[in-house]
């Protein structure tokens, strides 16, 4: 496991990286977050033990990320990843983990290049783009959504319409837990985050 910077056409930006054979996992992080969230959760080290490639990315959005120059253009952060996921892991394709605006993302990405499944946390906004609405019926990989029950920024129906929308998805709610529900119950997450990514190896 390394820590570098990754250089693209357009951005500068911390990443953390662990080679290994195998479909690889893409880390994105929500807004009040960075790559280091991944870390601090145990989820970096977890892969590691288990010989399971993965890059977390300190994505162009965000006070605490250390990606230059900054932005909020969504479209700009999805060329990133994709730079990112062909430099790193060449014709691998990833799984996609992404929590609040980087599980927005995570659903513009899948929408325009292939991944092998989707774990959500709280997607921010997913029914905002018609042209990314029109592509959930052509998800045909495993997705699982996780959804805490106190979350005050995005509201369970959404949560269970997109599921609904999806063909194979699968809503998981965390009791309790408010919208950043992966860093208040990391073991819960780690669990569905090992399981979702069994079902998207079988793809």
């Amino acid at each position: 496991m390394s820590e570098k910077t990754l250089t693209t056409s357009k951005f500068k930006c911390r990443s953390i990286i662990y080679h290994s054979s195998g479909v690889p996992l893409v880390f994105l992080h929500g807004y009040s977050y960075n790559s280091t969230v991944w870390r601090r959760l145990g989820v970096t080290e977890l892969l590691q033990q288990k010989h399971i490639a993965f890059l977390a990315i300190d994505m162009p959005y965000g006070p605490k990320s250390e990606c230059q120059p900054k932005t909020r253009n969504e479209e700009a952060s999805v060329a990133l990843v994709r730079e990112a996921v062909q430099e790193v892991f060449k014709t691998e394709t990833p799984v996609m983990v992404g929590a609040s605006f980087g599980g927005r993302l995570a659903l513009k990405y899948a929408a325009q290049f292939p991944v092998k499944g989707l774990l959500l946390v709280a997607p921010g906004r997913p029914f905002g783009d018609e042209t990314l609405v029109e592509a959930y019926n052509k998800f045909n990989f495993p997705v699982r959504i996780i959804w805490g029950s106190e979350d005050n920024i995005v509201s369970g129906e959404e949560m269970r319409v997109l599921a609904d929308k999806l063909p194979d998805a699968k809503l998981v709610t965390y009791q309790g837990a408010g919208h950043s529900a992966y860093v208040s119950h990391p073991d819960r997450f780690k669990h569905d985050l090992l399981e979702l990514y069994a079902s998207a190896e079988q793809t």
